[in-house]
């Protein structure tokens, strides 16, 4: 009698799924891919501020020849480099702050310099006692700046606590600075427009000092700080 087999005895085929699970992405790709997309965006960001301020300084630089006695917009073009230029430079941050309020307040009171009038406007003061306003700010600024030496960048960020050089005496050294810098090219290139710009980056940089605290303040280090440095830009005053 020949043995029967039952369908229990028969071995069973893999299924495709058995036979060939589908690859998951590892932690290590995830990161990686990560990684590539924060390297673009900063690629991208960075390569689109030197065209912005490329073009910006061509054309104050053409204003000047034109009217060679104008240093102020020379000083304009230098304070502009020495703002957008050195955060080419600047270290990538551990945490930024991408909400919309943060990313008006730091793009507009960065790039404000587009929207300045550059042609000749009313001389509320000398060039020569604006100029040297502007060269006042832009020597304060490179102060601040040496203070945090790579730790500067557009967005408000967490790039590390500094108290050291200019941060001794305000929080906020560097807005001091745009603020004689940008008093003193207006006073001398007085106009209803750079009124408006001005004024508008005026509050910005407060929107954008208030952000900048409140995300540093998550830092127990800095509270520390703030403790130990009362005022943000002017003392005595704000």
């Amino acid at each position: 009698m020949t043995p029967t087999t039952s369908l229990q005895d028969l071995p069973l085929s893999p299924s495709p799924v058995d036979a060939a699970p589908l690859p998951q992405a590892s932690a290590a790709d995830m990161s990686e891919s990560t990684g590539l997309r924060r390297a673009l965006v900063e690629i991208t960001a960075r390569a689109g501020a030197a065209t912005m301020l490329s073009l910006f300084a061509y054309a104050a630089i053409m204003q000047w020849r034109a009217a060679p006695s104008r240093i102020t917009l020379l000083l304009l073009v230098v304070a502009a480099c020495v703002t957008v230029g050195l955060s080419l430079f600047s270290r990538v941050p551990m945490k930024r702050d991408w909400r919309l309020f943060a990313f008006v307040c730091s793009m507009g009171g960065t790039y404000y310099f587009l929207a300045v009038r550059l042609a000749p406007g009313a001389q509320l003061v000398p060039e020569m006692v604006g100029a040297s306003l502007q060269l006042l700010g832009i020597l304060w600024q490179l102060f601040a700046k040496a203070s945090l030496r790579r730790s500067f960048g557009i967005l408000p960020a967490n790039r590390g606590v500094v108290s050291r050089g200019a941060y001794r005496f305000v929080r906020h050294p560097m807005y001091l600075g745009y603020f004689i810098t940008d008093i003193g090219f207006l006073l001398v290139n007085f106009g209803l427009q750079n009124l408006l710009v001005y004024g508008c980056q005026f509050a910005l940089q407060v929107g954008r000092i208030v952000r900048e605290e409140q995300l540093l303040s998550a830092d127990e280090s800095y509270r520390t700080y703030k403790g130990r440095v009362r005022y943000r830009v002017i003392p005595g005053v704000f």
